[in-house]
């Protein structure tokens, strides 16, 4: 409560108050001040000003003062990036999908990726939602109903996407310091990558396969494209705009790939895989089936647009140019 004595004098008056004495006596500082009064209305508890920042959807987000202490992720590399910047304890539910770090199996399940429930999410009583633009926007739309703080981020084309991704969640987390620590960490293996290739002048033809899929592929739009670029190859289904397509056995006949990579979830899948290609598909002719170029890539790691996309990067550079990394050709 303000004291009325010096309040009449305005000396110890509000700065919303001191500001309107001011405008009766000059018009002129009163306008040149008014800005200022937005900031004080828009304080923060903590005393500072609230900052607003946007979300990838362009929807504006106050940023929380400190780490939230209840996040529900609602995309498995969401889960991974929240648990690599030491925020694990603070995830209080998952979709069924987050297997990524396997703590993350324990927690509270809010469904699919697609099939979100807003019930549970709001039953878990979270202070962050963090979502990404494959969730339905109309779940989106839900939450922000209810009044649940949800912040939506996109998934990138490239792996140098994966940097600001990972500053955003540290940024809406207040995990800042960790957030650059991580980042620095990944841009120096990837640096790593790139100087033991060199100016590398062979370029592997690439075809990435997903395994029990038939012949699926990552076209141009995934960045796993990126990735193989990156690694010292190029995708042979770049010039096919979508992120994922399905070959036929003809066009990998006329594209001729001088490896193939294989997704698959387990050494026991990849070799069924392996053995498929080269029995089954009819791809016996194919330069990376005839010379047994055909390698294992772990299906969860490279599915996911978090921080292991830097070990598929250092194991396709080692497969495709193995005397850069001290192996044989």
């Amino acid at each position: 409560m303000i004291p009325r004595g010096r309040d009449r004098e305005g000396r110890g008056a509000s700065p919303v108050r001191r500001l309107a004495r001011m405008a009766a006596l000059k018009p002129i500082v009163f306008a040149l001040l008014t800005p200022l009064c937005g900031l004080w209305l828009g304080a923060s508890s903590a005393g500072g000003p609230e900052r607003i920042i946007k979300d990838d959807l362009g929807r504006p987000f106050p940023l929380p003062a400190s780490t939230p202490a209840r996040i529900v992720s609602m995309a498995p590399n969401i889960t991974e990036i929240l648990f690599a910047l030491g925020l694990g304890p603070n995830v209080v539910g998952v979709t069924r999908f987050c297997d990524y770090p396997p703590e993350a199996r324990a927690l509270p399940k809010i469904g699919g990726l697609v099939d979100p429930n807003v019930e549970i999410i709001q039953s878990l009583a979270p202070d962050l939602v963090i979502a990404f633009r494959g969730n339905p926007l109309r779940v989106i739309d839900r939450l922000s109903g209810l009044k649940l703080p949800a912040f939506v981020l996109d998934i990138g084309n490239g792996l140098n996407a994966l940097y600001p991704l990972i500053e955003r969640i540290g940024l809406v987390t207040r995990k800042e310091k960790e957030a650059a620590a991580l980042e620095s960490g990944l841009k120096a293996r990837q640096m790593a990558v790139e100087d033991a290739l060199g100016n590398v002048a062979a370029r592997p033809r690439v075809f990435v396969i997903l395994y029990s899929q038939g012949l699926w592929t990552c076209g141009g739009g995934s960045y796993l494209t990126d990735v193989i670029a990156r690694a010292g190859g190029v995708n042979i289904a770049a010039e096919m705009p979508k992120k994922w397509v399905l070959y036929s056995p003809e066009r990998i006949l006329r594209d001729n790939p001088d490896a193939v990579f294989v997704l698959s979830k387990s050494g026991a899948d990849f070799e069924k895989a392996r053995d498929w290609l080269s029995h089954d598909a009819h791809l016996e002719s194919v330069t990376a089936v005839a010379g047994r170029r055909i390698y294992f890539l772990d299906e969860n790691s490279a599915s996911r647009f978090g921080p292991r996309l830097l070990d598929i990067l250092t194991e396709m550079a080692r497969e495709l140019h193995p005397d850069r990394f001290g192996g044989k050709p």
